[in-house]
């Protein structure tokens, strides 16, 4: 059974930085997609970014530059690196996980089964 479990939440100012981490168990990471989702009060849940086979690596536009997700295999732990933050970062941030290829495109939320609980980053301008 997989589960991830989000940390590194916050509340920082418009410019900060944040680190956010998802400790996982249960599948393989070669053959799993990972990523970072986040949910904005009123607002349906969008991919930030994913990384699938180790290695290849995908950013939403509103995050390219600013933001980037890395994998510690021996840890089994993803990370996302917030730089530059936004006001409209503003969000609950939640990991997740399925088998699935995600190297050509972020898949919707609805596509991946494995989530973890979810940490709030707010960015106060």
């Amino acid at each position: 059974q997989v589960q991830l479990v989000e940390s590194g939440g916050g509340s920082v100012q418009a410019g900060g930085s944040l680190r956010l981490s998802c400790a996982g168990s249960g599948y393989t990471y070669m053959r799993y997609c990972m990523g970072w989702f986040r949910q904005a009060p009123g607002k349906e849940r969008e991919g930030v970014a994913v990384i699938y086979g180790g290695g290849t690596t995908l950013y939403a536009d509103s995050v390219k530059g600013r933001f980037t997700i890395s994998q510690d295999n021996a840890k089994n732990t993803l990370y996302l690196q917030m730089n530059s933050l936004k006001p409209e970062d503003t969000a609950m941030y939640y990991c997740a996980a399925d088998r699935l290829y995600c190297a050509l495109s972020i898949p919707t939320p609805a596509s991946l089964r494995y989530w973890g609980q979810g940490t709030q980053v707010t960015v106060s301008s």
